[in-house]
């Protein structure tokens, strides 16, 4: 065990930063709890498992009977804001022990922790789970008849919302076993992934490299680090690949099973609608990308190719930067000025949010070995505040990710004033802070450079991260449908499971892409596919949203600041449609993902009029 159970101040006190990137901040986590062994975290999960055992002997089997009163309102709103209240405490809890163990996810104390707490969690949670099983079985005409309340009028966002999953729901006592059961299934398979991701090390040049700085390497000016970094990465995986395949196969199996129970139709019908979206929607989008290929994919590729002089690229290539393309390193504080910069162009009250996460240390952003790979923005809950981790290198791309992270956050915020229950935003809505923050920064970088060459690169570097969100996420999604569906005749082998991979890619990438031996192994490291089957689209939807939403911006800027802070204040107490109809956009539209691809296509025409 590397670390005790000590101080949280000792475990994350700042480090020095490489000079170059400047003094990297390490997020506070005090202002959730002191430290593991902090009186205030066992008092807090104390009281949080009394209160459930007394909601539960409280209501329990007397809701259908309360709804009958003539004050069936109010009794029903004392309930639902006394289960939003253990919501939010729970909620800490947790998000306490998620971030500390994704500090350091090698550490077995942490680890410990974790899975301590998430345990204890679970069985909290069965307490509490008949409470929206039996709001479900209040007929809708009773349950209208209360709403009428006002008390109870505030949540009717979130009742109408969890009746959407009545006809999925099962008797009380299957799902307390799904749910007691998680924590020796589906959690404890998805542990073992984070646990095995992290202990991997790759031998780059005689050095090992844990996953998030070898990644980085992929977009080395020098080719032959790219290829030794492509050949690195393939060998730890190829080594690891049957356990991989294990892990992937049964959650694809885990999630089988659920469905079915659930009457489920479709593989992807349960994210469908934990996204509040229709199938049919999310079915227009993934046939619009898939079309676009040719025009946008497979059209970069071919052009990238051409600047390397090569009629194809290898691909350890398809991220590269542009030949000749000046390097530049963003210190830690000029990455900070830039994106504050570009949020306050466009609404100081957005600007003012950002700068809390530097001010008040909400960002973990060094490279530590153990850290988890990748970046994310952590609600936690309302009556906290979000939480960044960020892998920080200085290139471009860690600034444009800053700026992703720091919109999510923005929105979070914004959205907590809803309170636990209606906070939450779907996936259909909850990329597009992200992404409109990114461009808002992407736009703001490119206007301050004059260098022909820098701009070219830069640009195409934009479009590569497009490309990457748009197409390549689309892909993810159809590789997780193969996936899923193939598993239902059975267990998938590693080689089976490789097989499926490089069809998609081979389509999405193009002709222009040459996918080598030890490609086939790295869908292997994807942590969405085991954290959140079919997360994926919601890249693409974000991202083809936010497109629209930006063109608009640019067309006409009065009055668009403040109705899209109302958008995102709204977290998830509107749906989608309702929050898009104040900008004119409807996603039912069939032409209305061409809208967003055409913005990616306009600028690989730019890029290509650049020579």
């Amino acid at each position: 065990m590397s670390l005790p159970f000590h101080s949280l101040d000792a475990a994350l006190a700042p480090s020095p930063a490489p000079a170059d990137l400047g003094q990297l901040p390490e997020w506070r986590l005090e202002d959730l709890y002191e430290s593991m062994d902090s009186p205030r975290f066992a008092a807090d999960l104390e009281r949080a498992e009394r209160e459930a055992k007394l909601f539960a002997e409280t209501w329990r089997g007397k809701l259908s009977e309360f709804v009958d009163r003539p004050d069936a309102g109010e009794t029903l709103a004392a309930a639902v804001k006394a289960y939003e209240s253990m919501q939010d405490l729970t909620g800490r809890i947790m998000a306490y022990a998620s971030l500390l163990y994704a500090s350091d996810t090698s550490d077995s104390g942490r680890a410990k922790f974790y899975g301590d707490a998430h345990e204890r969690l679970t069985a909290l949670a069965g307490d509490l789970l008949f409470f929206e099983l039996e709001l479900n079985r209040i007929d809708d005409a009773r349950l209208e008849a209360a709403m009428r309340a006002p008390a109870l009028g505030h949540y009717r966002p979130w009742l109408e919302d969890i009746r959407k999953e009545k006809p999925h729901q099962l008797p009380d006592d299957l799902e307390r076993l799904f749910l007691e059961k998680s924590v020796s299934g589906g959690a404890a398979w998805n542990r073992l992934f984070d646990d095995t991701t992290a202990a991997l090390r790759f031998d780059f040049e005689g050095e090992s490299l844990t996953l998030e700085p070898l990644l980085g390497k992929l977009q080395d000016p020098d080719p032959a680090k790219r290829e030794a970094a492509a050949n690195a990465l393939a060998a730890t995986l190829g080594a690891n690949l049957r356990l991989f395949a294990l892990i992937t196969s049964t959650l694809a199996k885990d999630k089988e099973i659920s469905d079915r129970w659930r009457k489920f139709a479709d593989v992807a019908d349960s994210r469908h609608l934990a996204n509040r979206v229709e199938r049919e929607v999310v079915e227009a989008l993934v046939e619009a990308v898939t079309d676009a290929y040719p025009r946008l994919s497979h059209r970069y590729y071919a052009l990238k190719a051409r600047w390397f002089g090569k009629d194809r690229l290898d691909h350890w290539d398809r991220n590269a930067p542009l030949p000749n393309a000046p390097r530049r390193v963003y210190r830690w504080e000029t990455a900070r000025d830039t994106v504050l910069g570009a949020y306050g162009a466009f609404s100081p009250r957005m600007a003012d949010i950002a700068r809390r996460f530097f001010d008040e240390r909400w960002i973990d952003a060094p490279v530590r070995a153990g850290k988890a790979p990748g970046a994310f923005s952590h609600p936690t809950t309302p009556s906290a505040h979000p939480y960044i981790l960020v892998n920080y290198l200085g290139k471009t791309r860690d600034v444009t990710t800053l700026a992703h992270e720091l919109g999510h956050g923005v929105h979070q915020v914004l959205a907590n004033v809803n309170g636990a229950l209606m906070a939450p935003t779907p996936l259909t809505l909850a990329e597009t802070a992200s992404v409109f923050g990114e461009m808002l920064t992407f736009r703001s970088m490119l206007a301050e450079i004059t260098d022909s060459v820098e701009r070219k690169s830069m640009l195409a570097a934009k479009v590569e991260d497009m490309l990457n969100t748009v197409v390549r996420q689309i892909a993810f999604y159809k590789f997780e449908r193969l996936i899923h569906l193939e598993r239902r005749s059975g267990e998938l082998t590693a080689e089976r499971i490789s097989e499926l991979w490089m069809s998609v890619q081979a389509e999405s990438l193009g002709p222009a892409i040459e996918l080598r031996q030890g490609y086939e192994t790295y869908w292997a490291y994807i942590g969405h596919f085991i954290h959140s089957p079919f997360y994926v689209y919601a890249y693409a939807f974000g991202d083809c949203l936010v497109n629209s939403l930006y063109g608009l911006y640019e067309r006409s800027q009065e009055g668009f600041a403040e109705r899209y802070l109302a958008m995102l204040s709204a977290g998830g107490s509107k749906s989608y449609s309702e929050l898009l109809a104040p900008f004119g956009l409807d996603a039912k539209d069939p032409g209305f993902w061409k809208i967003g691809l055409s913005v990616i296509e306009r600028m690989i025409d730019e890029l290509e009029a650049m020579g």
